[in-house]
């Protein structure tokens, strides 16, 4: 079979899906019909988040609460120095994968719906950026070349690995939090040459992409490439990381103890018609053009007063409930969780050996 055969082959396939046609090249031929996201409810799960020594795995007791709660949806955010290394972005350890395996079968077993998120990708993690040997997005062109072939190649890994999963059971979420930039070229350039790779090993396969600014603005140059956008849920940051040391100064509207609605020092009113118009109605002219929008990441860092924290979350909760769209609560257990959050304002209930913040966990069930 020569090359204009295979690819008029692989076009006839594609035709098939709700997906925009694209030859190996990457040049996109028709629009697709819109695409269909459910509104999926969940959180976040860390076991990859980092290469954590010893080697964190999945617990199935995860599945087991969330199922049991009447939730639906588990993101896994992953570095990608779990399975390979910075010095090495094409070793790829077999072992740790299967972890990744384990996970899928969990989310299946449990009628979970398993979101797969490179939080660290080669050349670019919004956590650490500089300890990446090249950059993804401000670098060379060369080096940023490579670090995407890399990229590439961890995405074409998997989308070989698990084609076949129904995207009912599983998606791609290509990059965590994209970078601030002014214009959207290269995350256009990259998020195009990263779906093109996954659609070469399996066109079926359901895309998610995070918005640019950390995934505050929505891309529009990739609205008719065929994927789910993820926005998130953590302004103002006064409110959602008070007192979280990881985070630059800049980002707070004050340091002051934190109320809802909030003041910033600059006199700005942070309440709900100012959440609607900074985390919402940016994203509608992309929504109005058939492209799904889900809150990847969102949540309150135990610093903040419990009752605060209450009530920020359900004007975010009743404004994602008008719009339709689904979150992710960073995260299940821990600090943002519902979960052993150890927050000093909060009279938790036991359940299955653990503490639960009875309250958040009745708020995020009512919508």
């Amino acid at each position: 079979m020569n090359r204009r055969e295979f690819n008029k082959m692989l076009l006839c396939a594609v035709g098939s899906l709700a997906l925009p046609k694209i030859d190996l090249f990457g040049s996109k031929l028709e629009q697709a019909p819109p695409l269909h996201f459910p509104r999926y409810r969940g959180f976040n799960l860390l076991a990859k988040f980092s290469n954590w020594e010893p080697r964190s795995k999945f617990d199935e007791e995860d599945f087991e609460i969330m199922a049991e709660l009447g939730f639906d949806f588990a993101r896994i955010p992953m570095s990608y120095w779990c399975w390979s290394s910075k010095d090495d972005w094409y070793r790829v350890d077999e072992d740790v994968l299967k972890d990744i395996d384990e996970v899928i079968e969990f989310g299946k077993q449990y009628n979970i719906h398993i979101n797969l998120n490179l939080h660290r990708i080669p050349g670019y993690c919004i956590n650490g950026r500089d300890q990446e040997p090249m950059d993804l997005y401000e670098d060379t062109p060369e080096r940023m070349q490579k670090a995407l072939d890399a990229a590439i190649f961890h995405w074409k890994m998997f989308a070989k690995r698990y084609k076949g999963i129904p995207n009912s059971q599983l998606s791609f979420d290509l990059i965590n939090e994209p970078p601030h930039t002014k214009e959207e070229t290269r995350h256009v350039e990259v998020v195009t040459a990263l779906v093109n790779g996954i659609r070469e090993e399996d066109p079926h396969r359901l895309i998610v992409a995070d918005g640019k600014d950390v995934g505050r603005t929505p891309i529009f140059g990739i609205a008719d490439l065929g994927v789910v956008q993820s926005t998130r849920g953590y302004d103002p940051m006064s409110v959602s990381h008070y007192k979280a040391n990881w985070v630059p100064k800049e980002s707070y509207q004050t340091f002051k103890k934190p109320t809802w609605p909030l003041k910033g020092d600059d006199g700005t009113i942070w309440d709900k018609a100012m959440l609607k118009s900074q985390l919402i109605d940016p994203w509608m002219s992309l929504v109005a053009k058939g492209v799904p929008v889900h809150v990847g990441e969102w949540g309150c860092y135990n610093q903040t007063p419990h009752d605060v924290a209450l009530r920020w979350m359900r004007d975010l909760l009743s404004l994602w409930q008008e719009v339709g769209w689904g979150y992710a609560l960073w995260n299940l257990k821990g600090d943002f969780g519902i979960l052993d959050s150890k927050r000093k304002d909060v009279k938790y209930e036991k359940y299955k050996g653990h503490d639960l913040d009875r309250k958040m966990l009745e708020l995020l069930k009512e919508f």
